[in-house]
């Protein structure tokens, strides 16, 4: 990241997360938590602070409708969202079972 000319030594810029990325992270915190993983480790992998975490996680708890899909989606968008989600991964599996049979039909 190149530093900007007003930062500090050791500062960084300051950065915007996507709601999807927040929805995200807050579903790996609830997921990995109850495997036994800490907020510290989550932060380090995701490159994200421990305390931005579980603010994040908080805030998820807090709002209407929590874990009904990303914070301020209507249920519209939501099926929206999920429809386009779900376009993707079936292009996605169909790409990998066309790999799949070029490479079985390659070591033959």
């Amino acid at each position: 990241m190149k530093p900007s000319k007003n930062a500090v030594a050791g500062r960084r810029d300051r950065r915007i997360f996507t709601a999807e990325f927040k929805a995200e992270a807050v579903r790996m915190v609830a997921e990995r938590r109850s495997a036994g993983a800490t907020l510290t480790q989550l932060g380090r992998e995701l490159d994200v602070r421990p305390d931005q975490l579980r603010a994040w996680a908080r805030a998820a708890q807090r709002a209407p409708g929590a874990g009904a899909g990303l914070p301020g989606e209507s249920v519209e968008q939501e099926v929206r969202r999920l429809r386009r989600e779900n376009a993707v991964l079936r292009q996605e599996q169909a790409f990998a079972k066309k790999v799949a049979v070029y490479f079985a039909n390659e070591s033959r």
